[in-house]
C-alpha cells in the first residue's frame, strides 16, 4: 500500500476528531451541555466577554472544521482563539501549561495551526465544492469585440 494515499484519508480523520472536540467544548458552555463550561459546571451568561464570545468561536468554528467546510479560515480563528486563551488565562498563572492548565488550549491551538496549514484532506466539503467547481464546464469566452473610434 502506497503510503501517501493515506495522508488526505488520514488529515481528514484528524481534522474531523479535533473539530467534534471544540465543537463539543462549545456546545457544552453555549448551552450548558454535557455538565456545562468545564469551569464552572453551566452553561457561560449570553454575550459575557472572553468566555461566551470564545465558546461561540468553539461552536461554529469546531463545527465547521468538523464538516470541512471554510476549514482553513475557521482553523486559523479557532488557532488565535486558543493562543488568545493560552496566554491571557493561562499563561499567567505559569509558564508550564503542565501548571498553568493551558494544556488544551496550547493542543487545540497547535492542532487548528496545522489544519489551517495542511487544508482539510480529501474527505471534506471544501475539497467536494473544488472538484464540483473543477468538473463545471468552462463558460464559453466571449468573442472579442471592435469598438469603433
Amino acid at each position: 500500500m502506497n503510503v501517501s494515499r493515506l495522508g488526505g484519508p488520514t488529515l481528514s480523520l484528524y481534522r474531523i476528531v479535533i473539530g467534534l472536540l471544540f465543537m463539543l467544548h462549545g456546545l457544552s458552555s453555549v448551552f450548558g451541555l454535557f455538565g456545562g463550561n468545564p469551569m464552572t459546571g453551566k452553561a457561560v451568561p449570553f454575550g459575557t466577554w472572553p468566555g461566551w464570545w470564545a465558546a461561540l468561536i468553539q461552536l461554529v468554528c469546531g463545527a465547521l472544521v468538523l464538516a470541512g467546510l471554510f476549514t482553513r479560515p475557521a482553523a486559523l480563528l479557532a488557532s488565535g482563539s486558543m493562543a488568545y486563551a493560552y496566554f491571557v488565562v493561562h499563561q499567567p498563572e505559569d509558564l508550564l501549561p503542565l501548571r498553568n492548565g493551558g494544556e488544551l488550549s496550547a493542543l487545540f491551538c497547535w492542532s487548528f495551526l496545522l489544519i489551517a496549514v495542511l487544508g482539510p484532506g480529501s474527505w471534506a466539503l471544501d475539497t467536494l465544492l473544488g472538484r464540483r467547481r473543477s468538473d463545471a464546464p468552462a463558460a464559453p469566452a466571449s468573442e472579442p469585440t471592435s469598438v469603433p473610434v
